[in-house]
């Protein structure tokens, strides 16, 4: 979760070979309320904006492409249920239609963790984001994860969902 710009706050993602594959930054120390992904060369992937005008504050994402369009590819709302005294957040990704939409949930009920996954709509795991471990079984640093994506899904829109996921749980 290191920003390989001086100036900015954000992550860099790397592959299973070292190699960085994805990077985010806001290039604002004050304001983290404008984030990018962008791919290693720097190529603008997606825009994510935070909207704050409601009780509940949203995350808007628009692909490089369309950041002047005025309706977002996604966006991504909280979600809690009360059950018996037992409080579920989870954040609800609707992405055009309500019909097409995913859920980030956190992983054992960990709220200082980023650990998490992605369900589908039909609440199939798409993508899952852990702490990450060494071959020995050392347990690194809050700020290194691994993240395990399907094949049949976008991974540059994962990346998208793990850095608003990661900016609402303040660790961004």
């Amino acid at each position: 979760m290191k920003s390989l710009v001086m100036q900015g706050n954000g992550c860099t993602a790397f592959d299973e070979n070292g190699e960085i594959v994805y990077r985010i930054d806001n290039y604002d120390n004050k304001h983290r309320n404008e984030v990018y992904l962008m791919d290693l060369r720097g190529k603008l992937l997606f825009s994510l904006f935070e909207k704050k005008m409601s009780v509940f504050p949203s995350w808007n994402g628009y692909q490089s492409n369309d950041i002047g369009a005025k309706k977002p590819i996604f966006q991504v709302r909280k979600s809690c249920r009360i059950n018996l005294g037992n409080k579920d957040c989870s954040y609800k990704v609707t992405m055009g239609s309500d019909s097409n939409c995913y859920r980030l949930e956190g992983l054992n009920g960990k709220s200082s963790s980023l650990a998490f996954r992605i369900r589908d709509n039909n609440g199939g795991v798409v993508a899952e984001a852990k702490r990450k471990q060494s071959s020995s079984g050392v347990v690194f640093g809050d700020d290194v994860l691994t993240l395990v994506v399907e094949p049949h899904v976008d991974h540059s829109f994962i990346m998208a969902l793990v850095t608003v996921y990661g900016l609402i749980r303040h660790q961004i």
